[in-house]
């Protein structure tokens, strides 16, 4: 079980990747997003369940390899980008320049952390912890790109 538990907390071992290993996996994760947005049409409410679904998985998958690895929100945990990622390109079109868009943009709210995701990143600890934070920047990148897209009237 635990190897499973550092499997998807690792995002299929994205997380091994040296060098900021939260990049890797945001990359990764928009690449099979963009992917598979050109070849299946999934609609909104079943891709809304599969992005739940990795946020409870990340939050038992995270809080268990914590312990495995006996340190705090470790690095080689990316379960917690690769949600992020998805949740801002959620209502994007399968286009590179929004995906390209919503990348750079997550890892902005990511890496800067405004409030309050700073505040949720020092507060809140274990699984939970680890996830909240980047749940939350990727409801700014979405917001963001959202505005962007609009302002641009590309939607």
């Amino acid at each position: 079980m635990d190897r499973l538990f550092l499997f998807i907390a690792t995002g299929a071992g994205s997380g091994y990747l040296p060098k900021a290993p939260g990049t890797w996996a945001s990359a990764l994760t928009v690449l099979l997003w963009l992917l598979a947005a050109n070849f299946i049409s999934f609609g909104l409410t079943p891709y809304l369940c599969f992005v739940a679904t990795i946020c409870c998985l990340g939050v038992v998958s995270a809080g268990a390899a914590e312990k495995l690895v006996d340190r705090p929100d470790p690095g080689l945990v990316v379960i917690d980008e690769v949600a992020g990622q998805l949740i801002a390109l959620s209502a994007a079109p399968a286009h590179p320049l929004a995906a390209l868009a919503g990348f750079v943009l997550f890892r902005i709210f990511d890496i800067f952390k405004p409030f309050p995701i700073r505040w949720l990143d020092q507060h809140i600890h274990g699984g939970l912890g680890i996830m909240l934070d980047d749940i939350l920047a990727g409801l700014y990148a979405l917001f963001a790109l959202q505005l962007g897209l609009y302002l641009l009237k590309i939607y």
